[in-house]
Parts: structure tokens; sequence; C-alpha cells
């Protein structure tokens, strides 16, 4: 059985773990852009009608990412449930550590599930299906066009199917390593969230970019209705805002750097994509305690090659001053 990995973001509970009040803590545990896009006041008939297919959502997506076609769905954690149905049953490959729902699905809907080895650039002859992330949350690694249409190519010519997860895709802007403009061969289905860089994680809103037959199959598994009114109107205006997408690419990569740079003056070895950073270490777990007595909560992995820690990063320079001076206070407590 495939053991859940928790996510990020669980603020609550570690308020209640160290008697520090919710609204004292720093949370740094996901990914998400803390600079938020700033959603315009949404319409009365956002709140009052259903949501509706024809108003162009779907359209936009597809001119944004560069695809043929896009599904709206309830964030990219719904796809991620609702395909495993809707594909053939097999045997599926996910990397020992990436985002954690991926497995569980699979396994829900009957497939069986086995380790995918990215480093190899090969796979293996007996499986159907392989879901990656790209770039890859938490270990931040980002595989190459011409491996994953390798992949692709060896998965569709046995019925199969390449799964791309691109949520945090859209921080690097023309991403090159990006299949959206593919996504209309058969076989290989592509992920886009909102949540991440645009930093609107509660609008549950993200993109399935696939050939039209699986859209459409995964679109009558999902129902109508699958992203609401207010969602669709903060999509759209923030897919129209090219100038505040620059602008927050650079800003982001800016930050991330100074993060990792912090990190390394410390002697860890951090990896960065622009909206966190990841590092592997022994005290990653002593790390994380003694962080979070200082009222910061960063995200932990125990398992994979060996501990390790990812930290997001914070949304004004009054946070950014606390981290900094918290971080090398554990640091030296630790050691």
């Amino acid at each position: 059985m495939v053991d859940p990995i928790r996510h990020g973001g669980n603020l609550r509970e570690a308020a209640h773990r160290y008697g520090i009040a919710l609204g004292d803590w720093l949370d740094l545990s996901t990914g998400i852009n803390p600079r938020a896009y700033p959603v315009p006041p949404v319409p009365m008939d956002a709140w009052r009608r259903l949501p509706e297919d024809a108003d162009g959502l779907a359209e936009l997506a597809a001119r944004h990412y560069g695809a043929p076609g896009a599904l709206p769905v309830a964030g990219s954690q719904a796809a991620i449930r609702a395909l495993p149905g809707v594909l053939k049953r097999g045997v599926a490959a996910v990397a020992p550590l990436t985002y954690g729902e991926y497995g569980p699905a699979f396994e829900r809907a009957g497939h069986r599930i086995v380790g995918l080895d990215v480093a190899s650039g090969d796979l293996e002859n007996g499986v159907d299906h392989v879901i990656v992330a790209n770039p890859n949350n938490p270990t931040t690694e980002r595989i190459g066009r011409e491996v994953l249409l390798r992949w692709h190519e060896q998965l569709a010519a046995r019925g199969g199917t390449l799964i791309v997860d691109e949520a945090f895709a859209d921080a690097y802007g023309d991403a090159a390593f990006s299949l959206a403009s593919e996504s209309e061969r058969a076989g290989l289905v592509v992920l886009r969230s909102v949540g991440k860089f645009y930093g609107l994680a509660g609008i549950r809103a993200g993109f399935v970019l696939a050939a039209a037959p699986l859209r459409d199959a995964l679109s009558e598994a999902l129902g109508a209705w699958t992203v609401n009114g207010p969602a669709r109107h903060a999509v759209q205006a923030a897919f129209n805002d090219l100038s505040w997408q620059a602008d927050t690419r650079a800003t982001l990569t800016r930050h991330s750097a100074r993060l990792a740079a912090l990190i390394r003056k410390q002697g860890f070895d951090p990896h960065a994509t622009p909206l966190f950073v990841w590092f592997e270490t022994d005290k990653a777990k002593a790390l994380q305690h003694a962080l979070a007595t200082r009222g910061i909560w960063t995200r932990l992995f125990e398992h994979g090659a060996s501990p390790s820690l990812r930290i997001g990063l914070t949304g004004s320079e009054e946070e950014w001053a606390r981290f900094a001076e918290a971080f090398n206070a554990a640091v030296n407590a630790i050691r």
C-alpha cells in the first residue's frame, strides 16, 4: 500500500504542537508565491450564476500555455485523482521523492506502482504510465523535452501515457522544458496549476492539456461546474495581466537566489526553483524543529536518499529579516 505524503501548509497542526498562536507564525512550508496576484473585484454575476463553459476560459488558457486545447479543473489535484480512472489499468512509474498524491491515486484505481529512476533516462519495458513533475517538487530537478518526448513515444507505442505535472513551470516564463505545445499528442497529458506562481491556491483552479478525446473523458468523469465563477474571473484577470507576470518572475527569481545564498552560507547545498529552495541534510528534522520553536514553519521530507527540507519564499522584507535571523540561530543551535 502506498502511504500518502503529508503536504505543507498544515499550519494549524504546527500551532497546536508548539503552543504558538496561529497569527504568530511565518509559514514557509509551501511553494506558493507569497505575493499573490491582486484579483480585481468579483462581479456579482460570478456569485449568482452557474459557471459557464462558454465564457472563454478554456480558450484563454490554451493560448496562455501555448497548447492546442485546455480543460479547466478544480486544481491539478482534481485531475490527479480522476486521471487514473480514465486510463487503461496497468503499471504506473512514479519517482520516489515527488508530489505525494500520484502513487495513491493510481493505486486506488487499480494500477500497480513502481519506482521511476529519472536519472537513468530509460523506461522499463513493463511500464504503462509514467508520472513526473517538471520541475520536480521538492527536488527541483528538470527533465529536458528530448527525454520526455522519447518516453512519450515509448509509452504511446504500448498504449500508455506520459503525465507531466508542470505546476511550477509558470515561474520560469517561456519554459523551454514545457510540453504544453505538444499536448495534442495521444498518450500525453500536461497539468498546469494556477495556485503556485499566481499565489491563488485557495481558488482551486488548474488545467489539463491533452488531446480532445482524453479531455472529454476526463470532463465526463469530473462532471459539470468543476471551476466556480469567482475562480474563473480571477484566472482570466491573472492570465491577461502580462506586466504583473513579468515583474513577478523577476522578483521571485531574485528572492529565491537570496534564500539559496543564505542556506549555502551555512554550509548546505541548496537546489532552487523561483518558488522554493530544497536541500538535503541529516539534520533536517532537528532544523525544522529549531525553526518551529521560533515560529517558522517549513516542510520536512524524511524519505528519499536522505532527510531534506523545503523552504518557501517570504512575502515582505520584514518577513525576510525575521527568517534570516531565525535560520542562522536555528542552524547554530543544532550544531
